[in-house]
């Protein structure tokens, strides 16, 4: 392809995505449900010194967090392409600019590798993969463990609600712990162990799954050592994101004691995680879950005070807007520096 064509195709592409990034996020600013309600509810608390010294330790949380997941991503992709802290950070706001108006979030496994000089993309995107699957997998842990203590904590609350029998919801209680200890401890091998993906991937016969086979090889490079250090990574970062909806949920008057908080928090982020999304809906889901199961601890979930259930959807409304919506818009700049199409493509 010639340079100059190449040049322009890169272009269009990075143009394409811009137009699609700032799309979405107006469309979720400006069109969903309720959201006037809750840009009223940040101006109310804006003239509060505490409200804004409490906001800007958010935004730092928000730096540390994606800080955090380019460290990771660096660590990951210098098996096949050695790259800087910045150039990783650069890729990793342009994933989620393409990944903002893609279902589940998938076109972030894309939008990073096209900031690769020479390294195969394909790899990249199992790469890619992987490290999401370290975040997914934090998410189930935390999420199934917080489902547990969420239910042994509010027996009472979940008894009416199931109307079912109190030891009948006991059997279900530890049964489903064991349950939750057992896939943890699964899905925690199966990942320490994922080069035997590759293995196994090797015994299908075809040109295609051969192929596909080739690129899988690359997991096989990552040691336990370094696999548990990308879960600690990943942990840090649920950690990270957690503490800063509890903050926001503060700001806008829910109050929840830290512990009870933390615990709730981990399980509105393992049902968010596991709900298949389309972009349009996201918004919206987030906010419903977030009602929806602070309900349960606080005794009714459909019959909230309205204070509450704005200052629940305020708070999930602000911190989709700090983590994804400012971050997707950042790397929308950064999609000119995508390649889309290079001098020798390897992939």
């Amino acid at each position: 392809m010639k340079t100059k064509v190449r040049k322009t195709y890169n272009f269009l592409i990075s143009l394409l995505i811009i137009f699609a990034t700032y799309g979405f996020i107006y469309q979720q600013l400006f069109h969903e449900r309720d959201i006037k309600a809750v840009y009223q509810a940040f101006l109310d608390s804006f003239n509060n010194m505490w409200f804004i010294n409490l906001i800007i330790l958010v935004f730092i949380l928000m730096i540390l967090n994606w800080g955090t997941e380019a460290f990771k991503w660096k660590l990951l992709i210098h098996k096949i392409e050695k790259i800087s802290w910045v150039k990783s950070l650069e890729a990793v706001f342009s994933g989620v600019a393409v990944s903002s108006f893609t279902p589940n979030r998938v076109g972030d496994y894309f939008g990073r590798v096209f900031i690769l000089e020479k390294a195969n993309r394909i790899e990249g995107v199992f790469i890619t993969i992987l490290g999401s699957m370290s975040q997914l997998l934090v998410t189930f842990l935390a999420g199934t463990s917080c489902i547990f203590f969420l239910f042994l904590g509010h027996h009472e609350t979940l008894l009416t609600y199931f109307n079912i029998p109190a030891y009948l919801y006991t059997y279900f209680l530890w049964g489903g712990g064991v349950l939750i200890l057992g896939l943890d401890t699964l899905f925690v091998l199966l990942f320490l162990n994922i080069s035997l993906l590759s293995s196994l991937a090797g015994k299908f016969k075809g040109k295609v799954l051969e192929k596909i086979t080739s690129y899988i090889l690359v997991l096989s490079a990552y040691t336990v050592r370094e696999l548990i250090g990308i879960i600690l990574l990943s942990a840090f970062r649920f950690i990270v994101f957690s503490v800063q909806l509890f903050i926001l949920l503060r700001i806008f008057s829910v109050e929840l004691p830290f512990f009870p908080g933390m615990v709730i928090i981990g399980v509105i982020f393992f049902a968010i995680t596991m709900i298949p999304t389309v972009a349009i809906a996201e918004l919206g889901i987030r906010g419903s879950v977030s009602l929806f199961i602070i309900g349960i601890y606080l005794g009714n979930p459909f019959d909230m005070p309205p204070g509450i259930a704005l200052g629940i959807v305020a708070a999930s409304t602000s911190l989709w807007i700090i983590n994804l919506a400012i971050p997707a818009l950042i790397g929308a700049i950064f999609v000119f520096n995508l390649k889309f199409f290079r001098r020798s493509v390897h992939g």
